[in-house]
């Protein structure tokens, strides 16, 4: 091994006091000024003794010496020999260069402050705020349904980290949401999966965390990494509420995030409303309406004055809010047998306008009783149903389907995705017949026979951009709708989509029901945020086992053509053991944003529905 000379150690440590950032080159440039000044001081004196006139001591001319350095314009008025003024000009073309680089690594050093704090790397400082974590299109969806939860709230904080501009990250938000009202949204620069970056969010102090499934080839491993960063801090937590995108990995989310975390399967939960909303149209806006904080809202109240009383009974307890469920020690259930007593230790889980709009009912109900019709259910018969196009959930969705349909019932899948139709072993009560077919090819469309199906429904093709698959449905559904008015076929058509902007176009094509997956998520974890109790409520509407929501016919409740309060139409949904929640007026199912349903009217309002309107209940298949 060859011996380190002097120079090679002295270089390296020259290269370590450079690389130490702007104060170091500053601090090199001053010893480079202080030679330059005492070597034009020396040569003066040494060459020209005397000079300038009137100059004695050698304090003086280092003055001069310095003055040239830094103010090279002097030189212009400098008087005396030319040895002399060739000693000032060396001077002063010496000082060019050292104020020149002097200038540079000032204004290189103030733009990376700058750049620093524009980025945003201050610790937030305030507290009760909700830390959303990640970045995808769901956060302008949960960023807008926070404003509206907290409008009325002042001093409101919702806080962002993720790997992009903090200035980028703020214009989008003001241009997808627009006014925040009396919340403002904090944003910072930095890793989710770093610990020090994750110190910025004060999470100790926070109300809430959010932590969003990433626009990515492997989404859910990102998030699963956030979940151990999280988990690294010691102290207080505040409840996780997590998006993944698969399946397959929350039993990995779960062990690395613990038990403060709540996980959202976005399959699931899309698979299971993509279903529901393909047997009961308006499935997906009754959900949307729930998940929202626009109109009903889901609250758990504590029984008082209910308590002792039946479910039955505690339907009519509540003028301004409709009872949907209990809260129980042992769980969840909505819509209850009708016997049930409700207990001190229970909550009534209730939708409401507000919170504090839940009022009790004065006096008895006003009952209509000529006007009420009982009529038994009628049997469930085989149905067929057709899946246009493919995607990675199409597998989940079909499982479910065969939980709700008849035995016998049948399934076409028309789709040319080389995966289509692949491990659908098991079904017990679906037949499933799988077809090669451009869907968005009209006369492979009608080649498909689709008058003899009940049910379309129409997926988001997953071997394109979302832009590009929601442009490939929206022409599939301009073909089946013109295909049924020219052909005179009635079928329910159920529509999945990735963008919200979309619906407005697709509202052209007068489909049944439109879900917007990313948006459905997007709400549900907006929800959990506020209040993560609901998670249970919410689990059990989109499982397919005990009470769900059905829009029904409104002629099985009432007599069409009466006129009824509200309150007529839960005592006759109460007798067929099921909880009434809103209904829908057929006159106005293509009118956004509700498409015609009214979740948790007035139980004194007055109303008449026809045959073609539907009461919107939660019952038992």
């Amino acid at each position: 091994m060859s011996k380190i000379t002097f120079r090679e150690r002295a270089r390296y440590w020259f290269d370590n006091t450079m690389s130490r950032g702007t104060a170091s080159l500053i601090g090199w440039l001053a010893v480079v000024s202080i030679g330059l000044i005492v070597v034009v001081a020396g040569l003066t004196l040494w060459l020209t003794p005397g000079e300038p006139e009137g100059v004695g001591s050698a304090g003086e001319v280092l003055w001069i010496a310095l003055m040239h350095a830094l103010t090279p314009g002097r030189i212009a008025s400098d008087k005396g020999s030319i040895t002399y003024m060739t000693v000032m000009f060396a001077g002063s073309l010496g000082g060019l260069f050292i104020v020149s680089m002097l200038v540079g690594l000032l204004s290189n050093g103030l733009k990376e402050r700058v750049d620093r704090l524009r980025r945003g790397r201050s610790r937030i400082v305030e507290s009760g705020h909700t830390v959303v974590l990640g970045w995808s299109d769901q956060m302008f969806t949960i960023v807008a349904e926070l404003v509206k939860a907290h409008a009325s709230q002042k001093g409101s904080v919702i806080a962002v980290l993720a790997e992009r501009d903090k200035l980028e990250m703020e214009e989008e938000i003001r241009e997808h949401v627009g006014d925040l009202g009396r919340t403002r949204v904090v944003c910072r620069t930095g890793r989710p999966t770093e610990p020090r970056d994750l110190a910025l969010m004060n999470l100790a102090a926070a109300r809430s965390v959010v932590v969003l499934s990433p626009e990515s080839e492997d989404p859910d491993a990102h998030v699963i990494k956030i979940l151990l960063a999280l988990a690294k801090r010691t102290g207080i937590h505040p409840p996780v509420v997590a998006g993944l995108a698969s399946s397959r990995n929350i039993a990995a989310a779960r062990l690395a995030g613990g038990a403060d975390v709540h996980l959202v399967d976005s399959d699931d939960t899309a698979s299971r409303l993509i279903v529901q909303s393909s047997r009961q149209s308006g499935m997906s806006v009754v959900c949307m309406d729930l998940l929202n904080f626009d109109g009903g809202e889901i609250y758990l109240r504590t029984p008082k004055k209910t308590v002792g009383l039946t479910y039955g009974e505690a339907l009519h307890a509540y003028q301004t809010a409709s009872v949907i469920g209990l809260r129980r020690p042992s769980g969840v259930v909505l819509n209850p047998p009708m016997d049930t007593v409700i207990a001190a230790e229970d909550e009534v889980i209730v939708i409401a306008h507000d919170d504090s709009h839940v009022r009790l009912a004065a006096g008895k109900p006003s009952v209509n009783e000529s006007a009420v019709v009982v009529k038994e259910k009628a049997p469930t018969e085989p149905e067929r149903t057709l899946l246009l196009n493919w995607n990675g959930r199409a597998e989940q969705i079909i499982r479910y389907l065969d939980g709700y349909v008849a035995p016998g019932s049948v399934l076409e899948v028309a789709a040319d995705h080389p995966k289509a139709g692949t491990n659908l072993a098991g079904l017990r009560n679906l037949t499933v017949n799988v077809k090669d077919c451009d869907t968005t090819d009209r006369y492979a469309l009608e080649s498909l026979g689709v008058g003899l199906f009940q049910h379309v429904i129409v997926l988001s093709d997953d071997r394109f951009d979302p832009h590009h698959s929601d442009t490939r449905t929206l022409m599939t559904l301009l073909q089946l709708r013109d295909m049924q008015s020219r052909l005179g076929e009635h079928y329910s058509i159920v529509s999945e989509m990735h963008d919200e902007n979309n619906r407005s176009l697709a509202e052209v094509t007068e489909a049944d029901d439109i879900v917007i997956s990313d948006t459905v998520i997007g709400l549900l974890l907006a929800q959990l945020a506020e209040n993560r109790h609901l998670a249970d409520v919410f689990g059990y509407l989109f499982d397919s086992r005990g009470s769900e929501i059905y829009p029904r016919p409104a002629a099985s409740y009432v007599k069409p053509g009466a006129q009824v309060t509200f309150s007529t139409v839960v005592e006759s949904a109460r007798r067929r053991g099921e909880t009434a929640i809103g209904y829908r007026k057929a006159t106005a199912r293509n009118d956004p944003p509700h498409y015609g349903i009214v979740l948790n009217p007035d139980k004194a309002e007055s109303l008449v529905l026809g045959e073609k309107d539907s009461v919107i209940v939660l019952a038992e298949r």
